[in-house]
């Protein structure tokens, strides 16, 4: 994953989301030979050096009167093929407007 999977998930999110604010943050870096840096799921070389770690924050009116875990699972379930393809961890600040 690249810049350009930096841009598509994004537009995942804000096709989904609708967000007020949206900031996406890759922390990959910060994890170099950690499991799961440059091996997928299986434990197949990703061979791409992409996103494996990435830091959400995002304040959306679809959050309004969800649960913390509600908002996670709505946020997680945007990803799911972004997390198929070797994202590794997901790190998620998810408020609603005015929190």
């Amino acid at each position: 994953m690249t810049e350009t999977s930096l841009a598509s998930i994004r537009q995942t999110l804000e096709a989904g989301l609708t967000p007020l604010a949206l900031e996406l943050e890759d922390e990959s870096h910060k994890h170099a030979g950690h499991a799961g840096v440059m091996h997928d799921h299986k434990g197949a070389n990703r061979g791409d050096g992409g996103i494996t770690h990435l830091r959400v924050r995002v304040v959306s009116p679809s959050f309004t009167g969800k649960s913390r875990v509600e908002r996670h699972r709505i946020v997680n379930g945007l990803l799911q093929g972004e997390i198929a393809r070797g994202l590794h961890a997901l790190a998620i600040e998810a408020k609603a407007p005015g929190e």
